[in-house]
Formats: structure tokens, sequence, C-alpha cells
């Protein structure tokens, strides 16, 4: 394996961090993983400050978009123990990203020893204040000075981290999106590539205009079965059966909906991947077989969706507090991420016992 170079920063930024006031993704922490991909191999591998990147103003992912990016957290509990859930899932879909988009994969064992290294040396900047936690963005973009269409010869490979508190502060009105289009059969959905997210900017400004907080997207062909919102899975609770659409390659598989789906599973709970159309959802609240609407992704965890918008109408979502499948599935996860529950499927992962904060 490719040696890790390790560059401390003299002078800490944790100072300007205050773990009872953190916004999302404006924080940094002092360190950064980088590896670059040159001359077929992957080289320089470092931990170092965090800083800009010096690039061409010809940088090929800026013009053709080779960029793809996974999304994982670190965890504190009261133990000072710092783990991860489930890294490994996520270095292996960060490949099947890079195979769509014609990059070269990144070393698992490289990508495992890098976060690892990364987060014992920024314990410090993972908060333990409930609901907190520190977000990490492992990513790669092309990087060829070339204007032409070819995949890239070089490529860059970065770890960074932020400190953050929670996505969404409430449960969320969502609006139907029948226009616009997340994915299409053939094309890059299940990748979790920057293009993507660009092409639902607009959808969702205009639905938040309305007073919607996200959009729930639809299938490009006819705009009738549900896919996935602007950020995150979707389930449904449907008579006390757990239901969420059917994987494809226009959807992303989300390492929160797969937990979900296994604990859903360890709790007897019946679970089906299937179809839905949004008549059937429609049908659902108004004979009240609708019991609730969550989200599951790294950044959201688990929340619930209290309002949906179609065709002009708002239609009102059951939302209990406590009792709900939704809360027994998020306190599981809780309680695995910080040690409190018995991981039967190895899905935590501790990186440090130095936490401070």
């Amino acid at each position: 394996m490719i040696p890790i170079s390790i560059n401390k920063v003299i002078n800490s930024r944790i100072s300007e961090f205050d773990p009872n006031n953190i916004a999302f993704g404006k924080l940094y922490t002092d360190h950064m993983f980088v590896c670059e991909y040159e001359g077929g191999e992957w080289k320089n591998a470092r931990i170092e400050a965090f800083k800009p990147f010096e690039l061409s103003p010809a940088t090929s992912a800026l013009h053709y978009g080779q960029a793809i990016f996974e999304g994982m957290k670190a965890f504190a509990n009261d133990k000072g123990e710092v783990s991860t859930f489930r890294p490994m899932d996520n270095a292996k879909r960060l490949n099947i990203s890079a195979d769509r988009m014609m990059m070269p994969s990144f070393p698992e064992d490289l990508f495992m020893e890098a976060l690892s290294k990364l987060i014992e040396i920024e314990a410090n900047w993972v908060p333990s204040v409930a609901g907190s936690s520190l977000y990490i963005r492992p990513y790669m973009f092309a990087t060829d000075a070339f204007i032409g269409v070819k995949p890239s010869d070089n490529y860059k490979f970065c770890i960074f981290c932020c400190p953050v508190g929670p996505y969404y502060s409430k449960a969320l009105k969502v609006k139907v999106e029948e226009n616009y289009s997340r994915a299409v059969k053939g094309g890059t959905g299940f990748a979790k590539c920057a293009g993507n997210y660009a092409a639902a900017l607009k959808p969702t400004v205009a639905a938040q205009k309305e007073g919607f907080d996200q959009i729930l997207w639809t299938d490009a062909m006819e705009h009738k079965y549900l896919e996935e919102t602007g950020t995150t899975n979707i389930f449904l609770v449907l008579d006390g059966k757990l239901v969420t659409p059917e994987k494809s390659d226009t959807l992303l598989a989300g390492i929160t909906r797969d937990s979900t789906i296994q604990i859903a599973k360890d709790l007897g709970m019946d679970v089906t991947e299937r179809k839905i159309s949004i008549n059937e959802i429609v049908q659902c609240q108004e004979n009240g077989s609708l019991e609730e609407i969550f989200i599951t992704g790294t950044a959201a965890t688990i929340l619930n969706i209290e309002e949906f918008g179609y065709k002009g109408q708002r239609y009102l979502v059951p939302i209990q507090e406590t009792g709900s499948f939704s809360y027994k599935i998020k306190t599981r996860l809780m309680d695995i991420r910080n040690g409190d529950a018995k991981d039967t499927h190895g899905w935590r992962m501790l990186m440090s016992s130095t936490a401070s904060i």
C-alpha cells in the first residue's frame, strides 16, 4: 500500500469551533488527505493542512463534469470514543461511481487507512453534543489541463472534514416533481456524481419558493412513480408495512437506506421494495392507511415528512414523536453508532478514543 506522509499544522484553528453552535458545512478541520493519480497509478498520499488547490483554468472536471463524492460521519460518545458507520460501504460505492464516470478506482485499503489516520488527528473536532457529528467528505475529480471531451488521465482524491449539527431541524414539506427529471435508465442516477445534484437545484429552488423544503423526484418517463428526494432515499409505512422504491440505475443505493431495511427485518417488520405510484400515496393518505413517510441519508439520518404537494394540492402526513417506526429505527441506528446497542452486523468501526469536545 502507498505510504501516507503526515505534516501537521503548527497552529490549530479549533478555537474557532463552538460545539454548541455549529452550522452545517461552513467550518472545516485543520487537515485533509490528498492523493494524486498520475501515470496510471495513485501516488503522493499525504495528510496536510486544509488549504485551497491550485488548478488550471482548463481543468477538465470544471468543463466535462468528472467529479464524484461520498458523505460519511464520525460520532463521539460519552466514553470518549470516536467511530464511523459502515465506512467500507462508502469506499465501495465511491468506486462504483468512479467506474460509471470513467475514473480510476481508489484502493479501498488506502481509503480506510487515510480515513483512520485523518480522524485520529482530528478527533478533538468531533462534537459530542447530541445530534452533532463530524461530517466527512471523500471526493475525486479530473485534473487534466485539457479542453477536449475524453476521460482525464490525471485525478485528485481528497478527504476533508467539518463538524456539523443536524442537516434539517424539523419535519419536511416536499413537492412531487412532475416536470424535471433527476435520472433516466442508462444514465448516472445510481452514481454519486456532482452533476446529479446540480440538476436538482432549479426545481428545488422553485419548490422552496412555494413553501416546500425539498422535492420528491418521480420517474423520467411518466412522472408517475416515486424515486427519491433531492438528497435522500424515501420510505413509507402503509398499513403497518415498510415500503420503499426498488433499487435501479436511476436510484442512489443509500447506505442509511440499506441499514433501515436491515433493522426493519431485525425487528420483524414486513419490508417491500417495489414501484410506488404517487396516486397510491394520495389514496393511502385519503383512506388513512398512510401511517408515515420518512427520508434516510447520511446528512439527514432519518427525518419525517409532514406534508407533500401534488398537482396543486397539499396532503398532511401523520407524525408521532415517539412510538413510530421511524423513531424506533432512528433510535436503533443512533444506539449502534454510539456503542449503546449490540452491533450484530459489524457496522460500527472504532477510529479513535481521544475525543475531548
